[in-house]
């Protein structure tokens, strides 16, 4: 579920109680984790915030590496001195956790982090990353608390400061065409609403008070025909303003999602390795709620909000004291919203949190229905599934029960006060001093006013509530693209050399180190295979070598250049790669093997599938390369879809080619045949292999072990049964 705690650190035995503490006590935020294993950090955020160390899990990230292996106990202490705190680790019985100083960090199921904010004989209240705010008997704790916790008190030197990356639209949704005039248009048309809406009542009052007094059949005509008029009018800017509302939410999801979606294809691989598919789909969905929530009659209810000071105006004329009783509803109301403003908030981000762990379920079991069946587990991953699906609809029935309390106090208050305002108006006509006309003109334009002004509270509210879903987004839009992706290389083509000087590579700090000073050379046109045990670093190293990670330490070079300074995007356009866990598309071969090139060339596509040795099996089938490969290549056999993502490789004719167990489901004949294909092309090699076969077809071997290249032989030189041996 989240963080791995791989060692618990030294503990202390005994706890000391609770120092007094004066004044008012600071709110404990609750943050929620992002990636799959940042449990740990996103305890320490919300301490720090506690503190007055105002930080967001995105700035803390930048700071403090994690990896998917998560953090130890040890590394939760060293990230927390650098941000001012003392830590105090402490080995404890259940019944001492009152004495905790609070707030602080417990060890939680054997693989987590939780924050603990309170804590007494009944039971403890929890801010866990991965599940939000949870109240917990003793005996539920039992089941989970490691007895390991860590306190963290400021250190004499604490100093409060903001680091907290601010979030703009504009950063969310890139450069958006159309937005400035289409507003301009809907303003325009809302005013000329706002205009006829004021009338409205006039018509009531003056049908009261002029025609029937006076029974003026013909100002009874006019006043119809004039009226009438207001009403074609109004009925028709409101249908031009509903159609350019839908214009702008067009345009703006189109616009809005292919930018998200751009930037998301230019994020590093690591970004991707580090977050949950679901979780990713949610929050690429975030930006349609922002977008719907600007554009759906936002802009319309903004306005009328304010043009209902213009509303209070008038309605003063009639009476200062029924205009001042229905203010006060108004700010009765807006009390209201106050109060459960913040309890929807965070009922709406477990939601949201909870609905894309359910996604995430989903996605997971139909990639892994094969496996799911092999094992018998339909029924585990059934109940899986049903307990996220549980876990949502939970979600969803608090804000339904929030809202249900919202709208019984808020029927009530305004149920009472408008009683209240026909009784006192009533009274004033009694009394005279109000014309029956003007009773029912005013309570029109209170009726006005409260269902504006309420509906300028409400479209604030969801504007705040946009703030989940904008933290969400920008874990997308302001994470920093691959570095210098697209630099522009303006000289002559390098050489199709590849040098690996001096690389370090691991992905956190304080993990362990999976390349250490790792020197290769590979020269133009050699080809070479990397050999080595399960876990050396091998496929690291041949992402290295493409760009797919940046070293920690050191360089790559192409031609005995930078790839940095290349490139990326001009370094890829030289290379080609067959990975571990590459992918085939939806659609044809020829699409797949063309990788969807509007200007495919068909005599390129049969070329490149003859040197996979993929050709054959390809006229064999019913549509030839039209045939279709099914999700993810599911229609294909596991030989058959490597051949062909070997042949999307060589479509784009590289000049260096990266095989990464890419011929491991090819029977010896059929890898002869595309080992002495490739070998003919005038290209530079590297291969990571196990098998001997494979191996017997390079020029040089070079063995990884411990990160480092141990030995390097030439492949003429060795005997099959001694390279056996060493791979």
């Amino acid at each position: 579920m989240a963080d791995g705690t791989r060692e618990h650190g030294a503990a202390m035995p005994g706890v000391h109680r609770m120092a007094l503490q004066f004044g008012w006590s600071r709110r404990l935020p609750m943050m929620l984790q992002t990636e799959a294993a940042e449990c740990g950090l996103a305890c320490l955020a919300m301490i720090a915030s506690h503190h007055g160390h105002d930080v967001d899990l995105a700035g803390l990230r930048r700071r403090f590496s994690t990896s998917l292996k998560g953090v130890t106990l040890a590394r939760v202490m060293e990230m927390a001195g650098q941000l001012g705190f003392t830590c105090r680790p402490l080995k404890l019985d259940l019944d001492e956790l009152p004495q905790l100083r609070t707030p602080c960090v417990l060890h939680w199921d054997l693989n987590h982090f939780v924050v603990l904010k309170r804590a007494d004989k009944r039971g403890i209240v929890i801010h866990d990353p991965a599940r939000g705010i949870r109240k917990l008997g003793l005996r539920e704790v039992s089941e989970h608390f490691t007895g390991v916790a860590l306190e963290l008190a400021p250190k004499a030197d604490f100093a409060p400061v903001s680091e907290r990356q601010t979030i703009s639209l504009r950063a969310l949704t890139g450069k958006v065409r159309g937005l400035v005039p289409a507003l301009a248009q809907i303003l325009l048309l809302a005013l000329a609403l706002e205009v006829f809406a004021l009338a409205g009542p006039f018509y009531l009052q003056w049908v009261l008070d002029q025609v029937l007094v006076s029974a003026d059949h013909d100002l009874l005509t006019l006043l119809g025909l004039g009226f009438l008029g207001i009403t074609v009018f109004s009925a028709l800017i409101t249908a031009a303003r509903s159609w350019a509302v839908t214009w702008l939410g067009a345009t703006l999801n189109v616009q809005w999602a292919s930018n998200l979606f751009g930037h998301l294809m230019r994020l590093p691989l690591d970004w991707f390795e580090k977050r949950h598919i679901g979780d990713v789909v949610s929050r690429f969905g975030s930006i349609q709620t922002i977008q719907q929530t600007l554009t759906t009659q936002f802009i319309g209810s903004l306005l009328d909000g304010l043009m209902s000071l213009v509303t209070l105006v008038v309605m003063g004329f009639y009476s200062l004291a029924l205009t001042a009783l229905v203010v006060g509803l108004f700010l009765a109301y807006g009390l209201l919203r106050w109060a459960f403003f913040n309890p929807l908030r965070r009922a709406n981000e477990e939601q949201i949190v909870y609905g894309a762990r359910q996604q995430s379920e989903l996605l997971e079991s139909i990639r892994g229905a094969m496996p799911i069946k092999l094992a018998n587990k339909q029924d585990e991953r059934l109940a899986r599934y049903a307990n996220a699906t549980v876990a949502t609809a939970n979600r969803g029935i608090g804000i339904q029960r929030l809202a249900i309390a919202f709208t019984l106090g808020n029927q009530l208050m305004f149920g009472v006060g408008r009683v209240a305002m026909i009784w006192i108006a009533a009274t004033l006509a009694l009394k005279n001093e109000f014309t029956a006309g003007a009773l029912i003109a005013f309570i029109a334009y209170a009726d006005q006013f409260t269902s504006r002004a309420a509906g300028l509270i409400d479209k604030w509210v969801d504007f705040s509530m946009l703030k989940l879903h904008a933290e969400r987004v920008a874990d997308i839009a302001l994470t920093e693209p691959e570095k210098r992706a697209e630099a522009a290389w303006s000289g002559p083509v390098p050489e199709a050399s590849i040098e690996l000087c001096n690389v370090s590579f691991r992905y956190a700090e304080n993990e362990p180190w999976i390349l250490r000073h790792c020197n290769l050379k590979v020269d133009a046109g050699e080809s070479v295979a990397i050999t080595g045990p399960s876990g050396c670093g091998k496929s690291t190293l041949a992402k290295i070598v493409l760009g797919l990670l940046e070293p920690t330490e050191g360089v790559v070079k192409f031609g005995g250049i930078d790839i940095r300074k290349l490139g990326l995007d001009t370094y890829r356009q030289w290379v080609g790669a067959v990975m571990q866990d590459d992918q085939l598309f939806a659609g044809s071969i020829a699409d797949n093997i063309g990788f969807f090139d509007p200007d495919v060339a068909m005599e390129r596509i049969v070329a490149a599938a003859q040197m996979a040795a993929i050709h054959e099996d390809i006229m064999a089938m019913p549509m030839g390369y039209q045939s279709l490969v099914g999700d993810m290549g599911s229609s294909l056999s596991g030989g058959q879809k490597q051949r062909v993502i070997l042949a999307r490789a060589l479509y784009c004719k590289p000049r260096l080619l990266v095989l990464d167990e890419a011929t491991s489901h090819l029977d010896p004949l059929r890898e002869h045949r595309v080992n002495e294909a490739i070998g003919r092309l005038k290209l530079t090699r590297i291969v990571i292999a196990h098998r001997p076969e494979t191996i017997m077809m390079v020029n040089r071997e070079v063995v990884l072990s411990r990160g480092k290249v141990r030995l390097s032989r030439s492949i003429a030189m060795t005997s099959t049964s001694a390279v056996a041996g060493a791979a």
